[in-house]
């Protein structure tokens, strides 16, 4: 029996190259309002742990690498 793995659009990504949770920054964790974001001890990159984002962006726009990335639906635009 074959498996297929279902790869979930969540509205906030982590680029992992760029995320420096790893050397102690928790910036993005730190300001969001809904606690959406927590830091994956085992990989060192910040993830969002469930999907309740109200797409505010304060953890885009204050990452210091640009690692975050908020894509906004269409229709709230």
């Amino acid at each position: 029996m074959a498996t297929s793995t279902v790869r979930v659009k969540v509205p906030v990504s982590v680029d992992a190259s760029r995320c420096i949770a790893s050397k102690g920054c928790t910036v993005c964790v730190d300001v969001c309002p809904l606690d959406v974001l927590v830091i994956d001890k085992v990989k060192g990159v910040a993830l969002m742990q469930y999907d309740e984002c109200w797409y505010c962006t304060p953890c885009e726009v204050d990452c210091p690498t640009d690692a975050v990335s908020v894509e906004i639906p269409y229709l709230i635009k």
